[in-house]
């Protein structure tokens, strides 16, 4: 049986909601739990990776604290890990204009002392489907340990980010370029906690807004002409 850690790397305190989520978790016999506190993010990410593989746990399940998830998250995850390193679930942004957490291209570069980075956003994302990304938010994750440990050695703190790039997305580019391929199942819809839950129920529903205004700021200006 394979073995999965869940990993909660977090400044402080973590939401009820989140709480409550992690309880109703389905996790097969044998799941591991590390909760690592630190000011830096990837600092504890860092040492987490670590722990997987030196502990023999075959998978990670990173989750962020201010997240809400469905209690199949973890056995469906693991389906997808069938021939793959990298799946993410669906997120999205937590703020008013909420997009998904996921990328069509990444690119980071220094040109002439100048850094310049770059992430497509996939807006128009796959419903229900299991596809490739390249690269996504570390919200709700599963990676292999065999990616962990890869990613160790070649940078040997792989969640160290860039400059003008965070460690999540820094991860993935650098996945990327070691040739590992990223993908999200966007059949497992994931809440961000806010003021509101930020999910792709709430995305939908901005983009309808915005296009009914878009429609009718188009039919305004056609009547003044």
């Amino acid at each position: 049986m394979k073995r999965v850690l869940i990993a909660v790397p977090c400044h402080d305190m973590v939401h009820a909601k989140f709480t409550r989520s992690l309880m109703e978790l389905d996790k097969p016999a044998g799941t591991g739990f590390a909760m690592i506190q630190n000011t830096l993010i990837y600092n504890a990410r860092n040492l987490i990776a670590r722990q997987a593989v030196e502990n023999g746990f075959d998978y990670v399940l990173w989750l962020d604290s201010d997240m809400v998830f469905p209690s199949y998250t973890l056995k469906r995850l693991l389906e997808d890990m069938d021939g793959r390193d990298y799946v993410t679930a669906l997120c999205f942004s937590r703020n008013e204009n909420s997009i998904p957490c996921i990328y069509y291209s990444v690119d980071w570069s220094v040109d002439n002392a100048e850094v310049k980075t770059s992430a497509d956003v996939m807006s128009d994302y796959p419903k229900d489907s299991l596809f490739e990304v390249a690269g996504s938010g570390f919200a709700c994750v599963m990676t292999s340990t065999v990616l962990l440990w890869s990613m160790v050695e070649r940078y040997g703190a792989p969640f160290y980010p860039l400059m003008g790039m965070g460690e999540d997305m820094t991860f993935c580019f650098r996945a990327k370029q070691a040739g590992y391929k990223l993908y999200c199942d966007s059949r497992i819809k994931i809440g961000h906690i806010g003021e509101k839950i930020y999910d792709e129920d709430s995305y939908i529903a901005r983009k309808v807004t915005m296009e009914h205004y878009e429609k009718a700021r188009r039919r305004m200006n056609n009547e003044k002409s």
